[in-house]
């Protein structure tokens, strides 16, 4: 999942520097979203395997 927040951010970045001011805004909200959901989904993961042991 992070793989995918990298190519959006990737795309964002090209897109901004070639003057796609809107596509790039949409990858770089979109880099962001799944970066903050693979934050949550690591956390969660880190207390569940605490809360187990």
């Amino acid at each position: 999942m992070l793989k995918w927040a990298i190519i959006f951010l990737v795309i964002s970045l090209i897109s901004g520097a070639l003057g796609f001011s809107g596509v790039a805004g949409v990858f770089s909200f979109l880099a962001k979203v799944i970066f903050v959901f693979a934050l949550v989904l690591f956390v969660l993961a880190l207390v569940m395997a605490f809360v187990i042991l």
